[in-house]
């Protein structure tokens, strides 16, 4: 029978609910430590000398118990770190403050590096004598590697935007010094054509002719890179309101019939009835122009092309424009919107102008909140069609 005094000291001793009479604290604990797998958690003694090794140590570091049990601390250090004194330093941190908390590359047996959360405790006995440090290691590899990541997604993110601004402040001040003599080009041509130096023969007159068509192809060249540049950099603003359909379609087509009758094809232009749609009336017009433009460009003489609407759907117009040109191979008929490519260019082509009116036609469409496709058949045509919302109901 036990005595009272015992059952006092039993009962004045702090036991979970749950756990067994017959195990004691001091059990569980190793048997906590023992159970750990994924952190390294064992201790050194005063010197820093391995005195305990779990398992989560001998996971992560690579060593078996009797293989590291008696070694010094810093054979998990590089030469460096432990040239400069570094695990010394740890140790007597921790004795001085209590612990020390570090993160660094620290080395496994195979002499491979992990990146290492490392947390030193100071541990005492009762009367405040060290005993050893208890030494707890987390591996933070996987974690230090997707911040390096993010750092250096970030690092290239930030030189792409700069380059990105760069590129468009130097084709923006690029299209200024080109198109201000480009323009004074134009304007005295037509002053020669006007016969303001006195009368011109037909060949002057034809030659003339011939420096206006480069002035204005080369201006359309440095227009379209200058858009491009404002789509890259988000600098196009919208000017979205109800814009008529059928007064703008034959506003377009008056202004590309002569090309298409100078280039014997046929230009239908078809009425739209009512339709309204809700854009921005100078990109719609911008994009139709390209859309037929384009189109004379790649139908041969003696074909035909198609300006059309369909207002049919409550939500959308739809626009488009049909030509009996070379058409599109199918596996080119989403890289023609992309910037600077050119279905049939070649050194020997006759197509001129920079791949970029589709691209940038795709892009306004789409910031109008529409979109621009094509249908096509090689050797027989293409349709484009072009999608615009309707204006929004009050």
């Amino acid at each position: 029978m036990s005595s009272p005094a015992k059952n006092e000291e039993e009962s004045a001793q702090p036991r979970a609910a749950g756990i067994p009479a017959d195990v004691a604290l001091d059990k569980l604990l190793r048997l906590l430590v023992e159970s750990v797998r994924d952190y390294a958690i064992f201790v050194v003694d005063p010197t820093g000398h391995v005195m305990t090794w779990n398992p989560g140590a001998a996971r992560l570091k690579g060593y078996r118990q009797d293989e590291i049990v008696g070694k010094h601390f810093s054979t998990f250090y590089q030469h460096d770190d432990v040239a400069a004194g570094k695990p010394a330093w740890e140790l007597e941190v921790a004795e001085r403050d209590g612990r020390v908390e570090d993160e660094g590359w620290r080395v496994r047996k195979d002499g491979s590096l992990f990146w290492a959360n490392v947390v030193i405790t100071a541990l005492r006995d009762s009367g405040g004598r060290l005993v050893g440090f208890a030494k707890v290691t987390r591996d933070l590899t996987e974690r230090r590697n997707a911040e390096l990541r993010a750092i250096e997604n970030a690092r290239r993110l930030a030189e792409a935007e700069a380059a990105s601004r760069a590129k468009s402040d130097f084709l923006a001040a690029m299209s200024h010094e080109l198109r201000t003599p480009l323009n004074a080009i134009g304007g005295y041509v037509d002053l020669l054509l006007l016969g303001v130096r006195g009368s011109l023969t037909d060949h002057q007159r034809e030659d003339l002719q011939r420096v206006r068509r480069s002035q204005q192809h080369l201006l359309a060249i440095i227009n379209d890179l200058l858009n491009f540049s404002r789509l890259e950099a988000g600098c196009i603003s919208y000017r979205l309101a109800p814009v008529q359909v059928a007064p703008l379609l034959r506003e377009i087509c008056m202004m590309v019939e002569p090309q298409s009758r100078a280039a014997g094809i046929e230009l239908h232009c078809e009425a739209c009835d009512d339709a309204v749609v809700y854009a921005d009336e100078s990109k719609l017009g911008q994009i139709l122009l390209n859309l037929l433009t384009n189109a004379i460009k790649f139908t041969p003489e003696k074909g035909s092309i198609r300006l059309s609407c369909d207002a049919r759907s409550s939500d959308t117009v739809r626009i488009e424009v049909t030509d009996t040109g070379i058409g599109i191979p199918r596996n080119h008929r989403e890289s023609i919107f992309e910037p600077f490519v050119q279905v049939g260019r070649s050194l020997s082509s006759s197509h001129e102008g920079t791949g970029l009116g589709l691209a940038i036609s795709r892009d306004l469409a789409r910031g109008m909140g529409g979109d621009l496709t094509v249908r096509s058949q090689q050797g027989k045509g293409s349709t484009f069609t072009l999608v615009l919302p309707v204006p929004p109901r009050a």
